[in-house]
């Protein structure tokens, strides 16, 4: 089959930038990148996309490779019928690695037509690290980059306030803009910029907190002779994705004339609170797969949907829900209809979503979103829920890094990884599940401070290490009763 590229496609007009988005992995491509396309087809929207590889090791130079192109397939179910749309998506115009490229990537600053910021570079993504400094090529920290092009963008327009952007994470944090604007804040005062970079940051910048709903496997490794039967191309960066799509942004009247998405058929919802979208999205959809990922691999599992469809593993998850659900000051009905949907989600039979692929960052994701489920449970009944307990319990032998002599996928920091890789030298459970719901640097928090819960993580990690996770949770149940 032909190289997919532009040249092969005809499609070598490339759009003018609009649009600096960091990250390059599956979720923006398939998400942002489909949105932004569809803005170009149905309404001339004409933007182009600069692509931004956050970290040092990424995948610029695979979509270099294809000239930006790659093929989206959303797969699913509508009204009990079998669905499969596929889509080239052609608007990364330029992909830039700041660690190898540096001078490249400040130019995007000079960009006459930016004005969009996107982001996911997952929870861990949005920090401040004080040791960022503004000659760097790049800083370390997402914010302290963005600090970087910003001003790179105000010296080089003399702080014209029309070349301010609009900023719009989409990391799974509360009041993601709110942060990062913060943290650009604090980068302005470290650095010691002047007052009048700050008040352009400030005012000819604006900043949008966001809710991304889509289940986003990625690359279908399995089926990859399937998918490839369907193209006339070859495609190392094909995507899949599941047809459902919600994108919440706050913001008004002057974000909507900026991106006309009502102008198509898109769920993209402009808000002046996204609270309610994000609280139940959050907390369910994205609870119940980082609750799942570490208890189902140590299970055996694979998948997401095979976790779901089995008999132990799906019972599982649906008590987490019923746990969570219990912490949401929300319509029972509407979160017993969300739920619902979110099950049947899980079980796409066209996503294979590896849970080794949602398994970065994993203790990020944790304290963002179960923790606060797990304490809004225990506050309410003053008692633990059984399950989320255990789905902690679960992350903390997960990071142990092996299980029955394999290796098992964590994905995380360097300062996580060398935490867990100390302690697990020690057999001591009580030790293990003190020091680590001891450490704040992870949760925020002192969480042996919760009334029995050191006592009861201690006695999760014994029983999964003598019993194995599902003969361990039953022996769980009874001990902590």
């Amino acid at each position: 089959m032909k190289k997919l590229n532009r040249v092969n496609t005809g499609l070598e007009k490339l759009q003018p930038i609009k649009v600096v988005q960091f990250g390059e992995g599956n979720f923006l491509r398939a998400f942002v990148d489909y949105a932004f396309d569809k803005l170009n087809k149905e309404v001339d929207f004409n933007a182009g996309i600069a692509v931004v590889q956050p970290l040092k090791d990424g995948m610029v130079n695979m979509i270099n490779d294809q000239d930006g192109l790659y093929t989206l397939f959303m797969n699913g179910i509508k009204k009990g019928e079998k669905i499969q749309d596929i889509v080239l998506i052609n608007n990364i115009v330029k992909t830039i690695n700041p660690y190898t490229e540096f001078a490249n990537y400040l130019a995007l600053a000079k960009e006459e037509e930016l004005q969009f910021i996107v982001s996911n570079t997952t929870e861990a993504g949005i920090e401040f690290i004080e040791s960022d400094t503004l000659d760097m090529q790049p800083p370390v920290s997402f914010p302290a980059k963005l600090t970087v092009l910003l001003y790179e963008r105000f010296k080089h327009f003399n702080g014209d306030a029309s070349k301010g952007v609009t900023i719009i994470p989409c990391e799974l944090i509360d009041y993601n803009s709110e942060t990062l604007k913060k943290y650009i804040l604090q980068y302005v005062d470290l650095w010691k910029l002047e007052d009048a970079f700050k008040t352009w940051v400030s005012d000819a910048c604006t900043y949008h907190s966001t809710l991304v709903d889509r289940i986003v496997p990625g690359y279908p490794r399995a089926e990859i002779e399937e998918y490839n039967n369907k193209l006339d191309y070859e495609d190392n960066l094909i995507v899949a994705a599941e047809p459902f799509f919600l994108w919440a942004i706050e913001g008004g009247d002057d974000l909507k004339a900026k991106l006309p998405f009502h102008k198509t058929d898109l769920n993209v919802k402009i808000v002046d609170d996204i609270r309610p979208f994000k609280m139940i999205k959050v907390r369910i959809l994205n609870g119940a797969h980082t609750a799942m990922v570490p208890f189902s691999l140590l299970h055996g599992n694979k998948l997401v949907m095979e976790t779901v469809d089995g008999d132990f593993t799906g019972k599982f998850v649906n008590s987490v829900i019923s746990e969570i659900s219990e912490t949401l000051d929300m319509d029972k009905n509407e979160i017993t209809a969300y739920s619902e949907e979110v099950m049947d989600r899980f079980k796409n039979p066209f996503i294979k979503h590896a849970l080794a692929d949602i398994a970065l960052n994993s203790v990020s994701k944790f304290k963002v979103r179960v923790l606060p489920s797990l304490l809004g449970y225990y506050n309410a009944n003053k008692e633990l829920p059984v399950n989320l307990t255990f789905s902690l319990a679960s992350l903390i032998r997960f990071y142990k890094g092996t299980w029955n002599g394999q290796s098992l996928p964590v994905k995380d920091g360097e300062d996580i990884t060398t935490f867990f890789n100390g302690l697990w030298k020690s057999d001591d459970y009580e030790k293990i599940a003190r020091l680590t719901l001891q450490n704040k640097g992870f949760w925020d928090q002192d969480l042996t401070e919760i009334p029995g819960l050191t006592r009861a993580i201690t006695i999760a990690l014994e029983e999964i290490d003598s019993n194995g996770i599902e003969a361990g949770f039953a022996k769980f149940q009874e001990r902590i009763k």
